[in-house]
Protein backbone atom coordinates (compact mmCIF):
# COMPACT_ATOMS: atom_id res chain seq x y z
CA UNK A 1 0.00 0.00 0.00
CA UNK A 2 1.46 3.33 -0.86
CA UNK A 3 2.23 5.27 2.03
CA UNK A 4 -0.57 8.59 1.22
CA UNK A 5 -3.26 5.53 1.20
CA UNK A 6 -2.35 4.88 4.77
CA UNK A 7 -3.34 7.98 6.06
CA UNK A 8 -7.39 7.71 5.34
CA UNK A 9 -7.06 4.12 7.21
CA UNK A 10 -5.41 5.78 10.37
CA UNK A 11 -7.98 8.55 10.33
CA UNK A 12 -10.68 5.65 10.50
CA UNK A 13 -8.87 3.84 13.17
CA UNK A 14 -8.57 6.82 15.47
CA UNK A 15 -12.12 7.84 14.61
CA UNK A 16 -13.56 4.41 15.04
CA UNK A 17 -11.36 4.23 19.12
CA UNK A 18 -12.45 7.53 19.83
CA UNK A 19 -16.14 7.10 19.21
CA UNK A 20 -15.75 3.71 21.51
CA UNK A 21 -14.53 5.81 23.84
CA UNK A 22 -16.97 8.22 24.46
CA UNK A 23 -19.72 5.97 23.81
CA UNK A 24 -18.25 3.11 26.50
CA UNK A 25 -22.22 1.78 25.94
CA UNK A 26 -22.45 0.50 22.84
CA UNK A 27 -19.18 -1.90 23.43
CA UNK A 28 -22.02 -4.10 25.73
CA UNK A 29 -23.80 -5.69 23.05
CA UNK A 30 -22.12 -8.47 20.78
CA UNK A 31 -21.75 -6.37 17.87
CA UNK A 32 -19.93 -3.30 19.69
CA UNK A 33 -17.67 -5.95 21.37
CA UNK A 34 -16.74 -6.72 17.58
CA UNK A 35 -16.40 -3.35 16.45
CA UNK A 36 -14.36 -2.67 19.69
CA UNK A 37 -11.69 -5.46 18.84
CA UNK A 38 -11.75 -4.25 15.63
CA UNK A 39 -10.93 -0.81 16.82
CA UNK A 40 -8.62 -1.33 19.47
CA UNK A 41 -6.54 -4.14 18.30
CA UNK A 42 -6.90 -5.78 15.20
CA UNK A 43 -6.75 -2.03 12.80
CA UNK A 44 -3.87 -0.57 15.34
CA UNK A 45 -2.02 -3.90 14.57
CA UNK A 46 -2.61 -4.04 11.29
CA UNK A 47 -1.49 -0.42 10.52
CA UNK A 48 1.83 -0.86 12.70
CA UNK A 49 2.40 -3.44 10.18
CA UNK A 50 1.44 -1.93 7.26
CA UNK A 51 3.48 1.51 8.29
CA UNK A 52 6.53 -1.03 9.18
CA UNK A 53 6.30 -2.25 5.37
CA UNK A 54 6.55 0.69 3.97
CA UNK A 55 9.28 2.01 5.92
CA UNK A 56 11.34 -0.92 5.19
CA UNK A 57 10.29 -0.26 1.69
CA UNK A 58 11.21 3.46 1.25
CA UNK A 59 14.06 2.66 3.74
CA UNK A 60 15.74 1.13 0.29
CA UNK A 61 15.91 3.89 -1.52
CA UNK A 62 18.67 6.27 -2.37
CA UNK A 63 16.51 9.50 -2.02
CA UNK A 64 16.43 8.04 1.57
CA UNK A 65 19.46 7.68 2.49
CA UNK A 66 20.55 10.94 0.89
CA UNK A 67 18.32 12.53 3.20
CA UNK A 68 20.57 13.19 5.58
CA UNK A 69 23.01 15.73 5.09
CA UNK A 70 26.28 14.19 6.08
CA UNK A 71 25.39 11.76 3.59
CA UNK A 72 25.15 14.52 1.07
CA UNK A 73 28.96 14.00 -0.58
CA UNK A 74 28.42 10.25 -0.47
CA UNK A 75 25.31 10.71 -2.79
CA UNK A 76 28.23 12.99 -5.01
CA UNK A 77 30.48 11.14 -5.08
CA UNK A 78 28.27 8.68 -7.87
CA UNK A 79 28.77 11.06 -10.27
CA UNK A 80 32.48 11.30 -10.06
CA UNK A 81 33.61 11.51 -13.66
CA UNK A 82 36.08 8.98 -13.35
CA UNK A 83 36.12 5.08 -13.69
CA UNK A 84 38.52 4.38 -10.97
CA UNK A 85 35.94 5.28 -8.62
CA UNK A 86 33.83 1.97 -8.52
CA UNK A 87 30.27 3.51 -7.03
CA UNK A 88 30.34 6.13 -9.53
CA UNK A 89 30.96 3.67 -12.34
CA UNK A 90 28.32 1.36 -11.11
CA UNK A 91 25.95 4.35 -10.97
CA UNK A 92 26.52 5.85 -13.75
CA UNK A 93 26.48 2.65 -16.18
CA UNK A 94 23.05 1.17 -14.15
CA UNK A 95 24.87 -1.73 -13.28
CA UNK A 96 22.90 -1.33 -10.62
CA UNK A 97 19.62 0.34 -9.67
CA UNK A 98 20.11 4.12 -9.22
CA UNK A 99 16.79 4.23 -6.86
CA UNK A 100 18.48 1.94 -5.22
CA UNK A 101 22.06 2.56 -5.62
CA UNK A 102 22.78 2.42 -1.55
CA UNK A 103 21.04 -0.51 -0.60
CA UNK A 104 22.48 -2.88 -3.42
CA UNK A 105 26.04 -2.60 -2.48
CA UNK A 106 25.10 -1.90 1.67
CA UNK A 107 22.72 -5.13 2.25
CA UNK A 108 23.59 -5.82 5.49
CA UNK A 109 23.85 -1.63 6.99
CA UNK A 110 21.32 -0.81 9.89
CA UNK A 111 18.08 -2.22 10.00
CA UNK A 112 18.65 -4.88 7.26
CA UNK A 113 21.36 -6.09 9.16
CA UNK A 114 21.63 -8.54 12.44
CA UNK A 115 21.32 -6.89 15.85
CA UNK A 116 24.21 -5.59 16.14
CA UNK A 117 23.99 -3.42 13.04
CA UNK A 118 20.24 -2.30 14.16
CA UNK A 119 21.99 -1.31 17.16
CA UNK A 120 24.27 0.88 15.30
CA UNK A 121 21.68 2.44 13.46
CA UNK A 122 19.81 3.56 16.78
CA UNK A 123 23.39 5.23 17.96
CA UNK A 124 23.08 6.89 14.61
CA UNK A 125 19.42 8.52 15.09
CA UNK A 126 21.02 9.45 19.04
CA UNK A 127 23.54 11.21 17.35
CA UNK A 128 21.86 12.83 14.26
CA UNK A 129 19.55 14.15 17.06
CA UNK A 130 21.48 14.69 20.31
CA UNK A 131 25.07 14.15 19.46
CA UNK A 132 27.25 16.10 16.97
CA UNK A 133 27.25 14.89 13.35
CA UNK A 134 30.31 14.08 12.33
CA UNK A 135 32.17 15.19 9.12
CA UNK A 136 31.52 13.02 5.57
CA UNK A 137 35.50 12.62 5.30
CA UNK A 138 35.72 11.13 9.08
CA UNK A 139 32.97 8.07 8.49
CA UNK A 140 34.30 4.94 8.55
CA UNK A 141 32.40 1.30 8.31
CA UNK A 142 32.56 -0.48 11.59
CA UNK A 143 34.12 -3.59 9.64
CA UNK A 144 35.50 -4.53 6.63
CA UNK A 145 33.35 -4.21 3.59
CA UNK A 146 32.69 -7.68 2.56
CA UNK A 147 33.20 -9.58 -0.70
CA UNK A 148 29.89 -11.29 -1.00
CA UNK A 149 28.26 -7.27 -1.35
CA UNK A 150 30.17 -7.35 -4.95
CA UNK A 151 30.20 -11.18 -5.32
CA UNK A 152 26.02 -11.75 -5.52
CA UNK A 153 26.31 -9.68 -8.57
CA UNK A 154 29.43 -10.25 -9.94
CA UNK A 155 30.32 -14.33 -9.19
CA UNK A 156 29.47 -16.05 -12.30
CA UNK A 157 29.68 -12.87 -14.76
CA UNK A 158 31.77 -13.77 -17.24
CA UNK A 159 33.65 -10.21 -17.61
CA UNK A 160 34.04 -11.20 -13.62
CA UNK A 161 35.41 -14.87 -14.09
CA UNK A 162 37.37 -14.07 -16.67
CA UNK A 163 38.92 -10.55 -16.66
CA UNK A 164 42.72 -10.66 -17.45
CA UNK A 165 42.83 -8.34 -14.01
CA UNK A 166 41.75 -11.34 -11.97
CA UNK A 167 44.11 -13.78 -13.45
CA UNK A 168 47.42 -11.47 -13.09
CA UNK A 169 48.21 -13.84 -10.07
CA UNK A 170 46.69 -17.20 -10.54
CA UNK A 171 45.01 -17.90 -7.14
CA UNK A 172 43.41 -14.37 -7.09
CA UNK A 173 39.78 -15.21 -7.87
CA UNK A 174 39.93 -17.72 -4.97
CA UNK A 175 41.51 -15.76 -2.89
CA UNK A 176 38.31 -13.18 -3.41
CA UNK A 177 35.70 -15.61 -3.62
CA UNK A 178 36.65 -16.88 -0.27
CA UNK A 179 37.04 -13.40 1.52
CA UNK A 180 41.04 -13.88 1.69
CA UNK A 181 41.65 -11.06 -0.39
CA UNK A 182 39.76 -8.08 -0.42
CA UNK A 183 38.08 -6.45 -3.58
CA UNK A 184 38.81 -3.34 -1.91
CA UNK A 185 42.80 -4.09 -1.86
CA UNK A 186 45.04 -1.77 -3.10
CA UNK A 187 46.15 -2.12 -6.86
CA UNK A 188 42.07 -3.53 -6.88
CA UNK A 189 39.40 -1.72 -6.94
CA UNK A 190 40.58 0.79 -3.89
CA UNK A 191 38.90 4.15 -4.95
CA UNK A 192 35.30 3.94 -3.65
CA UNK A 193 33.46 7.37 -2.54
CA UNK A 194 36.76 9.05 -1.37
CA UNK A 195 34.88 12.22 -0.40
CA UNK A 196 37.82 13.75 0.81
CA UNK A 197 38.81 14.44 -2.77
CA UNK A 198 35.30 15.42 -4.12
CA UNK A 199 36.35 19.60 -4.03
CA UNK A 200 39.09 18.60 -6.90
CA UNK A 201 36.59 16.58 -9.14
CA UNK A 202 34.77 16.68 -12.24
CA UNK A 203 31.15 15.65 -12.34
CA UNK A 204 29.24 13.50 -15.12
CA UNK A 205 26.37 15.42 -16.03
CA UNK A 206 23.47 12.94 -17.26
Amino acid sequence: MPAPLLIPFVAVAAVLAAWIGLRADFTRSREGKILAFVALAVLPVALVYEGFSIHMEQAQSTEFCLSCHVMTDYGRSLRVDDPSYIPAQHFQNNRIPRERACYACHTDYTMFGDVSAKLRGMRHLQVQYFGTVPKPEAIRLYEPYQNRECLHCHAGARRFEEGSAHHKIPDLLVRAKSGQLSCLSSGCHEFIHDVESLKDATFWKE
